[in-house]
């Protein structure tokens, strides 16, 4: 019998994957001096409802910095929320070891969701330094939708786009996380068993056009096919 954490929920549509790839084709690539390297704040639920696939999605999200070393690189710092009242951001990496090391020394915790302190950290820190992405993993919200518009709004004024990975479609958390794509000019996708390959080359995607911008992914997309050859299409129309 295949391990639970092998498996994921079968709720993902081919739809919802060209969405995203249209709206990632269409966020504007924020200006980058040429002596920073890009950085991307990447979000997760702990809490115990992710447990089953924690595994998974820390595999698959080590797997970022990869395609980004011939453009300078790009520095990651991983977030995340569980129990009560948890929230720690760790320091900023440049590189999938330390990553990697640092997802899989996180235990999933029972708690109620935080979402609002990942956008209000993800403008703190845009305030110190640029942000140029913030992606996040989640498959539930808790909280007050109109609060968590009001943190997104925010960013949408400075400019960072949100990028939201929908775990198991919950109806709820859906509208709030597209209302948070929507209001950042991010994007919104559902994964499931059947696109984690699909997810990993999205991830790869946000991670180069947070690099390098439009024509970084551009390149990356010649060279790798895919999801990123879908953007490509998306960015020539």
């Amino acid at each position: 019998m295949a391990d639970d954490r092998d498996k994921l929920p079968s709720t993902a549509s081919s739809n919802e994957i060209d969405q995203f790839l249209r709206k990632l084709a269409a966020t504007p690539a924020a200006p980058r001096r040429a002596d920073r390297r890009g950085r991307l704040i990447f979000a997760m639920d702990a809490t115990a409802s992710r447990e089953p696939t924690w595994d998974r999605a820390c595999h698959i999200q080590g797997q970022m910095f990869k395609e980004t070393a011939a453009l300078g690189g790009l520095d990651i710092q991983l977030a995340y929320y569980r129990g009560f009242g948890e929230f720690k951001a760790e320091p900023w990496l440049n590189n999938a070891a330390d990553l990697l090391k640092r997802m899989t020394g996180v235990f999933c915790l029972g708690g109620q969701t935080q979402i609002a302190k990942v956008l209000r950290h993800t403008v703190a820190e845009t305030k110190k330094q640029k942000v140029n992405a913030l992606v996040f993993v989640g498959d539930c919200m808790e909280e007050d939708v109109d609060k968590l518009c009001h943190f997104a709004g925010e960013l949408g004024v400075l400019g960072v786009p949100v990028f939201l990975f929908h775990e198991g479609g919950e109806p709820v958390a859906a509208r709030a996380f597209k209302q948070i794509a929507r209001l950042t000019n991010g994007a919104y996708c559902s994964f499931d068993s059947r696109s984690a390959k699909q997810l990993r080359d999205l991830l790869n995607a946000v991670a180069i056009f947070a690099a390098g911008g439009r024509n970084a992914l551009e390149d990356f997309s010649r060279r790798t096919g895919g999801a990123a050859l879908q953007i490509t299409h998306q960015l020539n129309k």
